[in-house]
């Protein structure tokens, strides 16, 4: 377990401009609104809480035990009283302990942990290749079973082609087919060699937040993040294992200097994957 008086947790909240507001921020005030980094830091979950439908994301690299405490963010008596939690693994393989329940989590595992479980803790199991546990977390209002599942399980759909730059797939693991939740919609998409645009036209959801979580960029990679009303968009810059926001009024969609990967969590009125307005390229701004 963390050693006597470490510190294992901390958060911040984040709440999202207008988008008229959006429009005159500088690249600094807007970085500070949307993009989130500093994911992995050893034996520390530092949570960023959103008003965005109230999700929140964090991460943790977990060299010795870590267990996930509970922060006032919640307003309960422990974290997962009234909430329900996605991990997705980017990094070596892992365990996680919920409620005295061990579960091996290997690299692009996902677990889904259900509302009202009391005790969570995150291990690796080799310190020259740690566990790197993406976490996403929003409110619940049923309990579901904690439920394991890995790339080779959850629902691959192929996207995009070539000649676009856009082939890509996406996994979904935490969805209405997949692990049942109450709201949390989860999963992520790996770009073929050779692509670099990803969901791509893009699209806006007024019913649900988005939150991007782009990893396993190469060195020096990058990836140009769109965001903003479909007429008057702006754009981020974001390097590897850094999110970004996606309030329901903005597009989502990037260019990377090479293919990559990227983690998609979802929460709000429904679960419908494909309950989206889409836009055509011709009507961006």
């Amino acid at each position: 377990m963390p050693r006597s008086g470490a510190i294992t947790v901390s958060f911040k909240l984040l709440t999202a401009p207008r988008p008229e507001e959006v429009q005159s921020m500088t690249t600094e005030a807007l970085r500070s609104a949307f993009v989130v980094t500093d994911f992995f830091r050893e034996g520390l979950i530092a949570w960023t809480f959103t008003d965005l439908d109230r999700l929140a994301i964090a991460g943790v690299k977990p060299i010795a035990p870590v267990a996930l405490e509970n922060v006032r963010q919640t307003g309960s008596d422990y974290f997962l009283a009234r909430r329900e939690l996605g991990i997705l693994n980017v990094g070596g393989p892992g365990v996680i302990r919920c409620d005295g329940k061990n579960f091996d989590v290997g690299n692009q595992d996902c677990l889904y942990v259900g509302m009202g479980t009391k005790s969570v803790t995150f291990e690796t199991k080799s310190r020259d290749n740690p566990a790197k546990f993406y976490l996403v977390s929003c409110p619940a209002h049923q309990s579901y079973p904690t439920t394991l599942a890995s790339k080779e399980n959850s629902n691959a759909v192929a996207l995009g082609s070539q000649q676009t730059a856009n082939q890509r797939k996406i996994y979904q693991y935490i969805h209405q087919n997949g692990i049942k939740s109450a709201q949390l919609v989860m999963g992520f998409t790996e770009l073929a060699e050779g692509n670099v645009w990803n969901s791509f036209p893009p699209h806006t959801h007024s019913r649900r937040t988005e939150i991007y979580f782009y990893f396993d960029l190469p060195e020096n990679g990058i990836v140009s993040h769109f965001m903003g009303p479909p007429d008057n968009t702006r754009h981020l810059f974001v390097h590897n294992e850094q999110a970004v926001l996606s309030p329901s009024w903005s597009i989502h969609c990037g260019c990377g200097t090479s293919a990559y990967r990227f983690i998609w969590a979802m929460a709000g009125e429904n679960q419908v994957f494909d309950d989206m307005d889409k836009v055509g390229p011709l009507e961006l701004r």
